[in-house]
């Protein structure tokens, strides 16, 4: 890089500096120590107690789950969108991603709104005289909450990849004799992991993190462990425990990661070796 270029990329320095460096120097300063100042590693150990580990495994569990449903709806969504032709597939990418331009916040009231007891839905099947559902501020709920917001972010990698499958690939494999059952499994679906995993991660990190959804459509019944990050933060201004349990779910985001990394660089060319 010449000296113009590296002065060129100092305000980009500057930004992560102060935004992402110092943001994350300050959990770590007050994630080991204690009030007093004092290093101490009670403030990460504290995710042992039984009501910090319940709300780890519980916000693991429904990010798992909807991590899987994301998936299961994403991959046929985005193979339907990938065979269209190009000016079907833009408009309906647009229209997919369209809710995404309203606020976060927004899109999740309205779910909050058609689902309670005297919602939408509810006064709907009245009208019909059908059993209303009674799911709000259940776990069920918050699922489809994080389903809802973080659909499109595991339909778009998954799109971009499959889009540049080249056709010749898929017809070589049946000009072989192989049936569509065995093209999926052996051809379509290996070339497709670099999507899949980056769609996983796109889905479980933000759903693991989450604690407006669960704070809307789950209540006060169901704590994640963001909410009891965003509790200590806010409403018990112990900032030391909640730093620590932040450094704790960092962790577990590294380690997706990681496997996710690994998986990849396994992936890599393993649909051409089966051709």
């Amino acid at each position: 890089m010449t000296s113009k270029n590296k002065w060129l990329s100092a305000p980009y320095i500057l930004w992560s500096a102060l935004f992402i460096i110092v943001p994350l120097a300050m959990i770590f300063y007050y994630g080991l120590t204690d009030k007093t100042g004092a290093f101490t590693l009670e403030n990460i150990t504290a995710i042992m107690t039984a009501e910090h580990a319940k709300a780890l495994w519980l916000s693991l569990l429904l990010s798992l789950i909807s991590t899987l449903i994301c998936f299961l709806l994403a991959y046929p969504l985005a193979m339907i969108l990938a065979g269209m032709k190009i000016s079907q597939h833009s408009f309906m990418i647009f229209i997919f991603i369209l809710p995404m331009w309203m606020n976060f916040l927004l899109r999740t009231l309205a779910w909050q709104t058609l689902l309670e007891k005297s919602g939408v839905i509810n006064s709907v099947l009245a009208f019909f005289h059908l059993p209303g559902i009674n799911i709000i501020n259940t776990p069920y709920a918050i699922v489809l909450g994080m389903v809802y917001n973080f659909l499109p972010f595991m339909v778009l990698p998954l799109y971009n990849v499959l889009s540049k499958i080249d056709e010749n690939v898929i017809n070589a494999a049946r000009d072989l004799g192989a049936g569509s059952a065995y093209t999926f499994f052996r051809i379509t679906l290996p070339l497709s992991i670099p999507g899949i995993i980056s769609g996983v991660t796109m889905v479980f990190v933000p759903a693991l993190t989450t604690f407006v959804i669960s704070t809307l459509l789950g209540g006060s019944k169901i704590l994640l462990i963001g909410n009891v990050i965003e509790q200590e933060f806010t409403q018990a201004s112990n900032w030391h425990l909640g730093s620590g349990l932040s450094i704790v779910l960092m962790i577990f985001i590294i380690l997706n990661m990681i496997v996710s990394a690994l998986f990849d660089k396994e992936s890599d060319g393993g649909g051409m070796e089966i051709l």
